[in-house]
């Protein structure tokens, strides 16, 4: 199962972390955005540019992710639209969006965007730190072990 990062907003750390691991597994990692993004040299790791505009990474995404994928974002609505696809999705500080908690984390996004509307100052997310990164690997290592068990049971199967 492919690996699909929105990459315009993705720090650099998680980056890094998602490259090491691709080339590690020989997972597909794709990274989405309007910018050109530099990827190392690897069969394993590509990187598709869309055109500026508002939503149009998250869109490509939506269209090319299918049910078992794991997308990386911090965008609640993307994250929401792919996991109503059957893709797992992980924020960059390793928070896991699932069907049962992704309308929660609609519902305080709309909040707090009600919030900014009327002139509150909110603030915005906390610098990552290690602890986030941390987390984000060990979340990434999970999925990753997760699909390496599922993609062994498979090959039993069909050998069996």
């Amino acid at each position: 199962m492919p690996i699909w990062v929105d990459a315009d907003a993705c720090p650099g750390v998680i980056k890094e972390i998602l490259f090491r691991a691709a080339e590690r597994t020989q997972i597909s990692t794709t990274l989405v955005a309007n910018q050109y993004i530099a990827t190392p040299p690897s069969k394993v790791i590509s990187m598709v540019q869309v055109g500026s505009g508002f939503d149009v990474a998250d869109n490509e995404i939506v269209k090319r992710v299918m049910a078992g994928d794991l997308v990386i974002t911090s965008d609640i609505p993307l994250a929401a639209e792919v996991v109503e696809k059957g893709a797992e999705a992980l924020s960059y500080r390793g928070e896991s969006y699932t069907k049962e908690t992704i309308r929660q984390r609609l519902d305080m996004r709309d909040f707090m965007e009600t919030l900014r509307n009327s002139g509150v100052q909110t603030g915005g997310p906390a610098a990552m730190n290690h602890t986030d990164r941390k987390t984000f690997a060990n979340k990434l290592d999970r999925w990753i072990a997760k699909q390496q068990r599922q993609e062994q049971e498979q090959q039993a199967k069909t050998q069996g």
